[in-house]
């Protein structure tokens, strides 16, 4: 986090590009009022999951407006490397979109590519209300918005060297479930791929700092967040809603039970 404050929506992607510690939150639930809640706390950005999120089109938009009404940058992790869904979120007015299963350069191009304004890239202008976040000139837009692609496949994990060096890539994101089991776990926390999965961790902050471009990754609680940015990751995100939800209704009960 910087200076225990929020990141505004036009700075992220420069925040984002410097290579600057970011803390924010996961978000897959369709409540507005509760993501406005959490926005309102000091993480530098929430990201909210179109992708595996209990979230359609509504929703999504209802949970932008709430982050924007903190002040906290919102972030989209779209539902696949489409220019329908990235344009989709952007103009929703998010201030940058994580992008999942990006396994080539090739891959990785079509995603920055959906991110940008013509000339530089193919996203449709029409962003009724991503205006009033970033612009208001198309060229403005397209530094304000942050593309970022996500390493959790076996061949993401082969290109990721090629993918990290794409041009408009603004930073890496490692999704740890699907990488586990992309190493061969029985499960996205099978601990008998531990060394591979470490490992894998290396090589990708490796290729990041070569190509001078930031990392990050998902964590389940703010322990191994803190574990990650000592290991040189640039930004976490943590855990998500629903989770904590569960855990503290789950850790209320049993202080309640009498046996």
């Amino acid at each position: 986090m910087t200076n225990n404050s929020k990141t505004s929506v036009t700075a992220f992607a420069e925040q984002l590009r410097s290579g600057a510690t970011a803390v924010g939150y996961w978000v897959v639930c369709d409540n507005p009022v509760a993501t406005e809640r959490i926005a309102m706390l000091d993480y530098d950005y929430v990201c909210i999951d179109a992708q595996h999120g209990l979230i359609e089109y509504r929703g999504l938009l209802a949970g932008i407006t709430a982050i924007d009404a903190a002040g906290t940058a919102a972030l989209v992790r779209v539902q696949l490397n489409d220019p329908f869904w990235i344009g989709q979120a952007l103009d929703a007015g998010a201030c940058g979109v994580i992008v999942p299963m990006v396994d080539t350069a090739a891959e990785a191009a079509a995603a920055v590519a959906a991110c940008r304004f013509p000339p530089v890239g193919r996203r449709s202008n029409g962003a009724l209300r991503a205006g009033l976040r970033i612009g208001p000139s198309l060229a403005e837009a397209n530094v304000q918005v942050a593309c970022v692609v996500m390493i959790e496949t076996a061949d993401g994990l082969r290109h990721v060297d090629e993918i990290v060096s794409v041009p408009g890539v603004d930073a890496l994101y490692i999704g740890p479930s699907d990488l586990r089991l992309a190493l061969g776990g029985a499960s996205p926390t099978d601990p008998a791929v531990d060394a591979e999965f470490e490992e894998a961790l290396r090589v990708v902050r490796k290729a990041a700092a070569a190509a001078g471009k930031a990392v990050g990754i998902h964590c389940p609680n703010g322990a191994v967040a803190a574990r990650r940015l000592a290991e040189g990751f640039n930004y976490v995100s943590i855990a998500n809603d629903l989770m904590h939800m569960e855990q503290a209704a789950k850790s209320h009960l049993a202080q309640a039970t009498i046996e």
